[in-house]
């Protein structure tokens, strides 16, 4: 079977606290997209073999895909195994969550491969296992997303608009962002409410004033390339511009689709080593 894992981006991105558990207290409002990998699933005899074609990921039990497959063979006693062919499209370490979608996908295709009938609350609760964004991945959508990001409320789908994705030519460690943030931070932070309420009425124009990640207060400082990116962006049209989780992904809304080509070819212009998209937002109820 072929299962598609589609990226995300962040609308809003907060940060509230440290947790008891180490982990950071977050309020933000996700949202799926139309990039995304592809997955190839075929049932074997026993055993999981990953494979990922002109990939320097590590194709072994290090990997999320591989060790979601395990989580399935484990948690229901599985005397069969599985071949997992990944097409890589969605950047590495990019702030979009493309090895959490993959391993949502993965989730969700042995699911259906072996006709588990697991509900999708079992499988978000498989996937809390592995990852804190994993179960947004497999319910898509728009959400808003609490607690360390597992704890998620459906929102109304967002309308349907172009987006511009660009990806400078560097990594971000979303441990190392998180770490580096400072509690004292004063600048902005997101009105989630208001967010929401916008969403519900379905308002592009005021849902787009209100993108805000205080994570850009971190990421930027190092890579001013991806406030450049945003100012492009701005200056080429879009609506709004903002990072996505931890950078140093950059993603612009625009009005039409003619936009949001011209805003992708300024991109590629003043940086040919970036990694440039585009897509569209994706509805749950639209698919």
């Amino acid at each position: 079977m072929e299962i598609k894992a589609n990226a995300k981006i962040n609308l809003t991105l907060d940060i509230l606290g440290t947790r008891d558990d180490g982990y950071h207290e977050v309020a933000m409002v996700m949202q799926e997209v139309s990039l995304h990998d592809n997955l190839y699933m075929e049932k074997t005899d026993g055993g999981i073999e990953l494979e990922i074609p002109g990939s320097d990921l590590p194709a072994d039990n290090t990997n999320l895909c591989y060790r979601a497959a395990a989580v399935i063979v484990e948690e229901c006693g599985l005397n069969a195994g599985v071949k997992i062919t990944l097409d890589k499209h969605i950047p590495i370490a990019a702030g979009l969550a493309g090895g959490s979608s993959d391993a949502a996908a993965v989730l969700k295709g042995m699911n259906q491969l072996y006709e588990l009938k697991l509900s999708e609350e079992k499988l978000c609760e498989l996937g809390a296992r592995l990852g804190s964004d994993i179960p947004f991945c497999i319910m898509g959508g728009t959400m808003l997303s609490t607690g360390r990001g597992e704890i998620l409320e459906r929102l109304p789908d967002f309308p349907e608009v172009d987006i511009v994705l660009a990806k400078p030519k560097v990594g971000v460690s979303t441990a190392w962002a998180y770490k580096t943030y400072d509690a004292g931070y004063t600048g902005p932070h997101p009105d989630n409410k208001a967010m929401i309420k916008a969403i519900e009425q379905g308002d592009i124009l005021s849902a787009s004033k209100l993108l805000c990640n205080v994570l850009e207060s971190v990421t930027i400082k190092k890579y001013a390339i991806i406030d450049r990116y945003k100012k492009e962006m701005l200056d080429k049209g879009a609506l709004a511009s903002m990072m996505s989780g931890s950078g140093p992904t950059v993603f612009g809304i625009a009005p039409d689709v003619s936009v949001a080509e011209k805003m992708a070819a300024t991109i590629k212009n003043i940086d040919n080593e970036a990694a440039v998209f585009t897509a569209k937002t994706v509805g749950r109820n639209r698919g």
